[in-house]
């Protein structure tokens, strides 16, 4: 099979992951210049694959046919070494996803150091199920989220390093949204990500999360979750202005459609348990048309 065929089929290998694994970011990335478009797909797959280590260590096989390793540990070391090996030499082996981060590289000055410390920000999955304090849960969040905005920024393009860290803060906007709208599905799994110190000031307790208890005390702990996700989300919002143009519109729409989720789990009734929160199509699309309108105005105003 010739070269251009290869890349183009590990492309097509992260896009169909992309799809299967986040609606929403999928959704967003659509609007994405084709050549930006394929590179996120790469960075998301990455996420998604070595995520799927961990999982699979605790809930049985998912992508085990990618890892090839005996161990969690040592599969994720050997996308440490791979990751690394495409950096100093080009090679990439036969993995879709290392294949397409190598022709990735060669367009976008996306660093290495974020993909490892999203690696280790994996692993803390295959040692921690609880986080005592929020300083705690924020390096994970950073790790496993912060980062893909740093890996993500060179690809978008930026016009000032400010826009790095307002990057950080989106993808840790996200990951506390992931966060609130998994509970259920965490606990099933023994993983609890609201910090335990919040979890006991008000006045609710581990044992209640683990039997899925609705009371005021959750639904008080769950609306001071959802307003430090919004406020990470408010503080990024000015990054996004420092992203290139044909970017801004993709970018605004995925954080926008994820804040979505925090609506929907109020609409719920708090119940993260058993109901997973989701934007509905007809809401995509307003959102959609709102954001395209205005980035119009605003071109056209300048």
């Amino acid at each position: 099979m010739m070269r251009q065929e290869l890349v183009t089929d590990a492309y097509e290998y992260c896009r169909q992951v992309t799809q299967r694994a986040s609606k929403t970011f999928y959704w967003g990335s659509i609007f994405l210049p084709p050549a930006k478009r394929r590179a996120v797909w790469a960075v998301y797959a990455l996420c998604r694959v070595i995520d799927d280590i961990v999982d699979e260590a605790v809930d049985g096989p998912a992508v085990g046919h990618l890892c090839g390793s005996s161990s969690p540990e040592r599969a994720l070391d050997e996308w440490r070494e791979g990751l690394t090996r495409i950096y100093e030499t080009g090679r990439a082996g036969d993995n879709p996803v290392q294949r397409a981060w190598s022709e990735m590289l060669e367009h976008y000055a996306v660093p290495l150091q974020p993909a490892l410390e999203l690696l280790d920000g994996v692993a803390m999955d295959l040692t921690m199920n609880r986080y005592q304090t929020f300083e705690d849960l924020y390096l994970y969040c950073y790790r496993v989220a912060g980062t893909v905005g740093l890996l993500t920024s060179p690809i978008f393009g930026y016009h000032s390093e400010e826009a790095l860290p307002h990057a950080v803060e989106l993808g840790v906007a996200l990951q506390l949204t992931n966060i609130l709208r998994d509970v259920g599905e965490d606990a099933r799994r023994n993983r609890i990500y609201l910090p335990m110190d919040e979890i006991h000031r008000f006045g609710y307790s581990e044992e209640e999360l683990m039997n899925g208890v609705i009371n005021h005390a959750f639904r008080d702990l769950i609306c001071f979750q959802m307003e430090r996700a919004n406020e990470y989300y408010r503080k990024a919002q000015p990054g996004i202005a420092l992203l290139d143009t044909d970017c801004q519109l993709a970018v605004r729409l995925s954080g926008t459609l994820y804040r979505r989720i925090l609506d929907r789990i109020r609409l719920n009734n708090y119940n993260v348990f058993t109901q997973r929160a989701s934007v509905p199509l007809k809401t995509k699309l307003m959102t959609v048309s709102t954001h395209w309108f205005m980035q119009q105005f605003d071109l056209y105003v300048r």
